[in-house]
């Protein structure tokens, strides 16, 4: 039976990253990955800034698309703003393309990926535990979770579910070239074409990625292919020539039960880590693989050093933000008059600002209650 320091549980951007980082650090570590790759891997592909700057190498081979502005749109064009930036603001991948290119770089480093195997069963013991997969089986000293929303592995270990759920409906389409050729110049999210949620239009090398997500919970269920629909008629889509549909959930709020159960450290969607107001998850998908395995590499592989070390990097940055994210969340979806008020007025600004976290210089202002109350005054006034 294989021996390892660290055992990852699925290969994108949070497992990859975290294979990477520490195979950098000298941790023997293995990939499990239940597809075969490359796969198709659900997602936007929309990657920000923020995240990219971040990447420990060149992601421009999987890059599809690059935007260095973005249209944010309220009310079907009844306020229209528009962001303008040096840097790329939102890069484009297809997932399949840029999870492989990062599993490949950390197999450069002496990575060992298992694709093909399906995780099964954790037989946690004093120092190691035993992975049972589909095929074999092999022991590992710790165990990063990177396998997405749903999430096996966290299961295994005995987390209940207690992340908040948003449901997204996204299709990769073909559309003719006159209304490709319109639609691809930026990357556009259109607000409020579905209640308590978005639209996006995220133009790839040859088609177009468009979706629809909602955050909050209405009184009655929402069928998101019929906003899609609505939403393709808005956009001028009259013709559909190739259309792939794909449902799935996003973790827009972290599990409340902790991040660590045994050896077991969840990361990405795993832990419920995506933006709460954007539901963009691969920047943090990325930055908590590292926070890991940083803390297990400094902990010098003491298990109970490296728990306590990840609560802290955790509670330093990410998980303040992801709070403050909630409460932006709330007041964002759910208060669409008072937000329409202020928007009208200080939208620029705040579109600005929005774009500043996304580049990585801003983060969420922890003060945002307050500004709200006092522009809202001046707005009445």
């Amino acid at each position: 039976m294989k021996t390892y320091d660290l055992a990852i549980i699925g290969s994108g951007p949070s497992g990859a990253s975290a294979a990477f980082e520490a195979a950098k650090n000298g941790l023997k570590t293995v990939i499990i990955e239940k597809e075969l790759l490359p796969r198709y891997k659900t997602c936007g592909g929309g990657f920000v800034f923020r995240g990219r700057k971040n990447m420990p190498f060149d992601i421009t081979s999987a890059v599809e698309r690059e935007f260095f502005d973005v249209d944010i749109r309220f009310d079907a064009k009844q306020l229209a703003l528009n962001t303008v930036r040096k840097h790329p603001i939102i890069s484009m991948v297809m997932r399949d393309e840029f999870d492989f290119l990062m599993v490949q770089k950390a197999q450069e480093l002496g990575v060992e990926l298992l694709q093909g195997e399906k995780l099964t069963g954790l037989d946690f013991q004093n120092e190691y535990t035993t992975l049972t997969t589909s095929n074999q089986k092999i022991q590992a000293k710790f165990i990063i979770a990177a396998d997405g929303a749903l999430s096996p592995t966290a299961k295994l270990a005995g987390w209940e579910e207690s992340r908040k759920m948003c449901p997204a409906l996204e299709y990769e389409i073909k559309v003719p070239e006159e209304d490709f050729e319109r639609l691809s110049t930026s990357a556009r999210f259109d607000m409020d074409v579905i209640p308590f949620g978005y639209g996006w239009s995220f133009p790839k090398k040859n088609h177009l990625s468009v979706g629809v997500v909602n955050f909050f919970k209405t009184k009655k269920s929402i069928d998101l292919k019929t906003y899609y629909r609505d939403y393709l008629k808005m956009l001028g889509i009259t013709e559909v020539l190739e259309e792939q549909a794909h449902g799935f959930i996003i973790p827009i709020i972290p599990r409340k039960d902790g991040f660590v159960k045994h050896n077991v450290f969840l990361i990405g969607d795993a832990a419920g880590f995506a933006d709460p107001l954007t539901a963009e998850g691969i920047s943090n998908a990325i930055y908590s693989g590292k926070l890991a395995v940083r803390a297990i590499v400094e902990s010098e592989l003491d298990l109970e050093k490296a728990i306590q070390l990840y609560d802290e990097k955790l509670n330093k940055k990410l998980l303040p933000e992801l709070r403050l994210g909630v409460k932006l969340a709330g007041f964002f979806y759910e208060n669409k008059t008072l937000r329409n008020i202020l928007l009208k007025k200080y939208g620029q600004r705040a579109s600005e600002y929005m774009t500043d976290i996304f580049m990585g210089d801003q983060t969420y202002p922890h003060d945002f209650r307050e500004k709200v109350k006092q522009k809202l005054k001046l707005s009445l006034f």
